[in-house]
């Protein structure tokens, strides 16, 4: 099992390996995304923490996910165009991953065992579950889809303090 967000390798939407070692010293946050869900216009208050952090050493992570009720069916390339063109997403989309079951993306099955969610299920309950990682790689906390990105300001300043 890893130990750390950093030791993971991870595919961007061109198909290229990505080391999350890249992130080291940064505080980010991970998120399932989708492009045709109840919560997409979230990715404009991702934007917005992106913009107000990202000079601090602050970094999101979407990984596109298309196991909740088929809300993410592009392929990669879709959904970058998607997520550039309708909310002028410009931290990294990775390519879609499983964030649930067998299949679920490494990054995906130690975040849940790091954070588990509400009465310790594990599962990822829908499409925008966030996670805050510090810096030194470790998950700070786990966030249900409901949390909108202005409400975890303050989680993200103290932890860019530490």
């Amino acid at each position: 099992m890893s130990t750390s967000f950093h030791t993971f390798e991870v595919k961007n939407a061109g198909g290229e390996s990505v080391s999350l070692k890249n992130f080291a010293g940064q505080v980010v946050l991970v998120v399932n995304v989708a492009s045709k869900c109840g919560f997409t216009p979230q990715y404009k208050g991702l934007q917005e923490l992106y913009d107000k952090f990202k000079d601090r050493g602050f970094n999101i992570v979407g990984f596109p996910c298309n196991q909740f009720g088929s809300q993410e069916p592009g392929s990669d390339q879709e959904i970058q165009q998607f997520c550039e063109l309708n909310y002028g997403v410009s931290f990294p989309v990775m390519a879609k991953v499983d964030v649930n079951g067998a299949a679920a993306d490494p990054v995906y099955k130690w975040l849940k065992e790091s954070a588990p969610g509400l009465l310790g299920t594990e599962m990822i309950k829908w499409n925008f579950t966030k996670f805050l990682i510090g810096k030194d790689g470790q998950v700070i906390k786990r966030y249900g889809p409901q949390e909108e990105p202005k409400s975890l300001i303050e989680d993200i300043e103290n932890a860019l303090k530490n």
